[in-house]
């Protein structure tokens, strides 16, 4: 299979620009995605974008990570009903070093490469550009009836907060950098995801009316889960590349988590396993759904390739001591410095012990956002600690749930959570 075919049979192409294809039959072709740094960390969201960049290195073309450190400053509308807060100039740079820094473990810098991997800030060339000649020399091209038809600018005009002139100028400064890319860098090509469809056109556009210029495009549909629910978002919020936000464990559990519905789509999207092999773990786990070989093969594909394999492994090692039956044995057997370097998540004991199990959990657990939580999870029989299934929200919890001084494992659901005493 080409490229287009292998990412189509993923479910990972939604629009493409005819012609694209054909383009990069013909010769090596550089493309580019954008990264804006609204956080110092990607989050799993931005895997998509980033395992397309990887599939089209693979496929012998030339990645181009475009950072927005310029369009950071503005904020992109598309999919938002109301407006970004503007960062400032001091946290995107602190931003960008943390995207940067991420984008290096995926992607192959080494020059010696024909299609070496390229990141580039577009900070670099609206640095020193004036806005006079900005609206001359660009904004001329572009009008503004063919700005108002994009659906990202409709339904937020449309809307009760209407959008302001900073936002409705994004896909014309977004554009300018394909046209950029396209007359700097030889990029003939622009990818993401399917919300920024109007957008890659004006791109397009621009380059067309401008320079009279040819450039393609595709994106890669938004992701949901099967349930509803938004795609990367768990109770505590979204799920991080860094390490340091979203634990490798808690990352982990993330994907193992997932349904058989999602799992099954998600493994195709997200690792690069072939297609037989997936058909037939697929067809494996619709056998023995129990074992949640799909989950499993999908977990472990994802941490390795955003954590490496060392952090999978600890993961794997913890996890069989987990559900082997002998919980507290395993405790016992390593300590708290283990625990915590395997990713699973710990916190502080925040009670004045002994206390009552809904209290113990709300102040301790980072799994329990309130005592109603608790308290609900405890009466569905969803908690246990130390092994222990707790049934009744009056248990009282004293110095003997440290065991020999070690941490107490908690356990909502399928997830875990060790609580240390506060020294």
């Amino acid at each position: 299979m080409n490229l287009i075919e292998e990412l189509k049979w993923r479910g990972m192409i939604q629009d493409i620009i005819p012609g694209t294809e054909e383009q990069l039959a013909k010769e090596m072709t550089a493309g580019y995605i954008g990264f804006d740094p609204t956080s110092d960390s990607l989050h799993i969201g931005s895997l998509v974008p980033i395992l397309i960049l990887v599939h089209l290195q693979k496929a012998g073309h030339k990645p181009v990570a475009l950072l927005g450190g310029a369009t950071g400053m503005v904020g992109d509308p598309s999919g938002k009903s109301e407006e970004r807060n503007l960062l400032s100039e001091e946290v995107l740079n602190f931003n960008l070093i943390g995207v940067k820094r991420q984008l290096e473990k995926f992607l192959n810098f080494d020059k010696n490469l024909p299609n070496a991997a390229e990141m580039v800030n577009n900070y670099d060339w609206f640095r020193d550009m004036r806005f006079l000649d900005f609206i001359r020399d660009i904004g001329k091209h572009i009008t503004v009836n063919y700005m108002s038809a994009k659906d990202s600018v409709k339904k937020r005009v449309e809307g009760e907060n209407g959008m302001s002139f900073t936002e409705f100028t994004y896909q014309l400064v977004q554009g300018y950098d394909f046209y950029w890319l396209y007359t700097n860098k030889n990029c003939k090509l622009q990818m993401g995801g399917s919300d920024q469809w109007g957008n890659i056109l004006t791109g397009t556009e621009l380059i067309r009316r401008k320079s009279g210029g040819e450039a393609f495009a595709f994106t890669c549909p938004l992701l949901t889960k099967a349930d509803g629910g938004k795609f990367g978002k768990t109770e505590k919020g979204n799920i991080w590349l860094d390490p340091a936000k979203t634990s490798p464990y808690e990352f982990y559990q993330f994907w193992l988590n997932a349904s058989d519905a999602d799992a099954e789509k998600w493994i195709k999207v997200f690792t690069f396993l072939p297609k037989a092999e997936i058909e037939s773990l697929t067809s494996q786990h619709s056998v023995n759904p129990d074992q949640h070989i799909l989950q499993k093969r999908l977990a472990s594909e994802v941490t390795t390739f955003v954590h490496g394999s060392e952090h999978l492994n600890s993961i794997l090692a913890n996890s069989q001591g987990f559900y082997g039956g002998n919980v507290m044995q395993f405790i016992q057997a390593t300590g708290s410095l283990e625990l915590e370097n395997s990713g699973v998540p710990v916190t502080i004991s925040g009670s004045n012990l002994p206390v009552d199990v809904v209290t113990f959990l709300a102040e301790s657990s980072s799994f329990f956002s309130s005592k109603g939580e608790a308290r609900r999870m405890i009466l569905q029989g969803g908690v246990s600690i130390n092994e222990q299934k707790i049934t009744d929200p009056k248990t009282i919890i004293d110095e003997s749930v440290f065991v020999n001084g070690k941490p107490a494992l908690v356990k909502k659901g399928k997830d875990y959570n060790l609580i240390r005493r506060r020294e």
